[in-house]
């Protein structure tokens, strides 16, 4: 049976050392073997078209050696190869020949379109990174070409089977480089690149860059899992083989025509059971399936009637993807049955349309075979990269690569809507990220869900079969907690796009409250003329007045500035008055915060700090023992940073403050001190206990409360406790 080759180890020259001239024969022999295998299927035009396309590849990289020391054009060549054995379009494969050129010569995109067209041009394009731009940093450079490329994918799945094909190329070269480079090529190839192969349902792409990462990555690993395959292979080589004779003679004596092969699972995906079962390879049973391929789903049916005849079916282990394909087009039915021997074994029943679409994914739309190349492929993928582009196009590029590596998270659970329709969604996602997959606004108002017809919390993890309805209420929106058990980067970008939103309108509002404070201490009694707006944003760069408000909010600009840029020559013209402190709810939104270095609370005296970014931060403006808070000292010799808070009187929020308790150790002491807390109308919110010795521990807990007094009185009835040595609030 086929398996994955161990990749060879071989040393090379480094890229500085051992560069040879390029070897003009075996250039011949590469485009030779190439045209050779597209003039099978192509028209006498589209070869001559790809012929010219490889001298223009050539003369433009012309001079150009690959790390291995082997002339450049090779690269190009082998990467149209590798589209030529998958069958595809004339256009996939000049787009293949020249997809450095753009980007490693100083040829231009409009000279690709003169020569070759504009389905060519955009195909290189969408291939080629953003070299023009600088970034900030490597991580965000990595993001937009990401983003760059799924753009352009989204536009023409090609793009992307042009950079897949570029990929195994430079992974089955990738020891002429450094071991440090090889390691970060093969993780990235293995965060991204094979998983986006896997959503497009192409297999042995996928099992081929998963291995050959592996191997770079795990070296030792990868030696010692192909070692023990090859033993197992020989042992097992006569039971397979039993295996197979039976199943095939079972299914010809039913009449159904069918393929029966058997196939090994590859190195990675074995590592991968290895891990998430943590047992030792010689425990692995499943690592031989047998594959067989009939002519129709109702053969694929009855054939695996015949096979739970002929073996035992291991309980809650069939899958049926004909019926529920997954996301990426993907068809088969899997069963695992207990063999003649003892043995379990993996059987996989698909039709040949199946099977090529399995093997080749998102490919075998594009193939040339007809000799008519299709406008695009239609299939689940397609809506996916929508889907994921319309929730990406902006926003942080960590956050961007965050949500690209959940979406391509292979495992899937498969639920219902209450209409009977089935949602697809990431194994370990959440009746949140359910309302989110159903609707965006329902999502933003969602309150709670009904799995199966029992009330379940928003963080609930879905199963497969699972029926969900989603409670909602016009009142409730998205918090910062939702992101921690959000999983799909649809609904994760969706929550941080209203808290965006949430915190720019809260920002505006602020900045407002600030801006007049500030003008009415410098003595504007009268509103601001519009001529003065207008003269200021100039000045400054802005375009709105709202962009302005909101920089204030946030604390990028402080009001005494703006206010004195407003109003110049204020302090001598005008008489100044002291502005009233400004209330403080507890309410405002996310432009005021409290700090945790102090925990404020009403009752406190208390100041503002401006934070660039965070708006206003409320401190302590003095804390236990008549000590400031020591941010209240670093900062208090800038004087323009602070701003006068006051407590309003109708808080009717609650706030975090820290006790700490030394309690003697005994038996329920803490359910005790839990459920005095709860009794005073409070909840814990974190907890940290240290043991002190054999008799004695202190215990931190974070608790809510209304104010001061609310907190003397829960401060109290702990202490009254027998068990509790001494109790106080402490700083954050």
């Amino acid at each position: 049976m086929p398996t994955t080759p161990a990749p060879a180890r071989r040393k090379n020259p480094r890229p500085d050392q051992g560069r040879s001239a390029p070897d003009v024969t075996e250039g011949r022999l590469l485009i030779s073997d190439l045209l050779q295998i597209v003039e099978q299927d192509l028209d006498p035009k589209e070869v001559k078209a790809i012929y010219q396309a490889y001298l223009f590849g050539a003369e433009a990289h012309e001079g150009q050696v690959r790390h291995s020391g082997e002339a450049y054009i090779f690269h190009p060549l082998s990467v149209a190869r590798i589209l030529a054995d998958m069958r595809l379009d004339s256009h996939s494969i000049i787009a293949a020949l020249l997809h450095d050129v753009i980007e490693d010569t100083p040829t231009a995109k409009k000279e690709l379109v003169a020569q070759f067209g504009k389905d060519v041009a955009q195909l290189v394009d969408g291939v080629s990174k953003i070299d023009q731009i600088e970034f900030d940093s490597p991580e965000h450079a990595e993001a937009e070409n990401f983003r760059k490329m799924l753009l352009a994918m989204s536009k023409d799945i090609r793009v992307i089977l042009i950079k897949l094909a570029d990929r195994i190329h430079n992974m089955r070269t990738l020891d002429a480089l450094r071991v440090d480079r090889r390691k970060r090529i093969s993780q990235q190839t293995l965060d991204i690149f094979a998983p986006i192969a896997n959503r497009l349902g192409m297999y042995a792409w996928t099992q081929e860059l998963e291995d050959l990462s592996f191997c770079n990555l795990y070296p030792k690993r990868y030696d010692a899992i192909y070692k023990e395959l090859g033993k197992r292979r020989g042992n097992r080589r006569k039971i397979i083989e039993k295996t197979k004779k039976n199943i095939a003679e079972e299914v010809e004596q039913a009449g159904i025509e069918a393929t029966v092969v058997g196939r090994e699972k590859n190195i990675y995906s074995v590592y991968r059971k290895m891990q998430k079962r943590r047992v030792p390879l010689v425990e692995m049973g499943d690592i031989f399936a047998i594959r067989i391929i009939v002519r129709s789903a109702d053969d694929c049916y009855r054939v695996l009637g015949l096979m739970h005849n002929l073996y035992k079916p291991v309980p809650g282990k069939f899958k049926d993807y004909i019926a529920i394909p997954k996301a990426n087009g993907y068809q088969s039915l899997h069963t695992l049955l207990f063999g003649t021997f003892g043995q379990s074994i993996e059987v996989q029943i698909r039709t040949e349309d199946m099977h090529r679409v399995a093997e080749t994914g998102v490919a075998s739309h594009w193939r040339y075979k007809t000799g008519k190349e299709k406008s695009g492929p239609q299939m689940p993928t397609h809506s996916w990269l929508v889907d994921l582009l319309d929730t990406q196009q902006a926003g942080d590029p960590s956050d961007f690569l965050e949500h690209l590596k959940t979406d391509l998270f292979p495992d899937e659970v498969y639920v219902f809507t209450p209409q009977g329709d089935i949602k697809k969604l990431p194994k370990g996602a959440s009746a949140l990220d359910f309302a989110y997959a159903v609707h965006s606004d329902i999502g933003n108002h969602c309150i709670g869900a009904r799995i199966n017809n029992e009330s379940v919390p928003l963080h609930q993890e879905l199963g497969n079969g699972n029926h969900v309805e989603i409670l909602t209420a016009r009142s409730a929106v998205p918090t910062p907690l939702w992101l921690n058990y959000a999983v799909t980067g649809k609904a994760r970008a969706a929550i941080r796009n209203f808290l965006k939103n949430q915190q720019e309108g809260d920002a505006v509002k602020l900045g407002r409250q600030l801006l007049d404070r500030a003008l009415k201490s410098e003595g504007l009694k009268t509103r601001l003329r519009t001529d003065q707006k207008i003269e200021l944003l100039k000045r400054i760069g802005r375009e709105d007045w709202n962009e302005l408000l909101g920089d204030i909010g946030t604390g990028r600009r402080l009001p005494k500035i703006v206010a004195k840029q407003l109003l110049p020559g204020s302090s001598n013209n005008r008489a100044s008055t002291t502005a009233e402190p400004l209330p403080i709810k507890g309410i405002e939104g996310m432009s005021i915060s409290y700090a945790r270095c102090c925990r404020p609370i009403p009752g406190d005296t208390i100041v503002g700090l401006f934070s660039h970014g965070r708006g206003i931060v409320i401190h302590k403006a003095s804390s236990m023992n008549n000590k400031t808070c020591r941010n209240v000292d670093k900062q208090g010799k800038r004087p323009d940073n602070w701003i006068e808070v006051e407590w309003a009187e109708d808080i009717k929020t609650t706030f975090e403050a820290d006790i700490r308790l030394e309690v003697v150790n005994r038996r329920g002491v803490f359910a005790t001190l839990a459920s005095v807390i709860a009794e005073e109308d409070s909840n814990i919110n974190h907890v940290l206990v240290t043991a002190r010795d054999d008799r004695n521990s202190a215990i931190r807990f974070t608790i809510e409360v209304r104010d001061r007094k609310h907190l003397a009185q829960i401060i109290r009835r702990l202490r009254a406790r027998r068990s509790v040595i001494r109790v106080s609030r402490t700083r954050g």
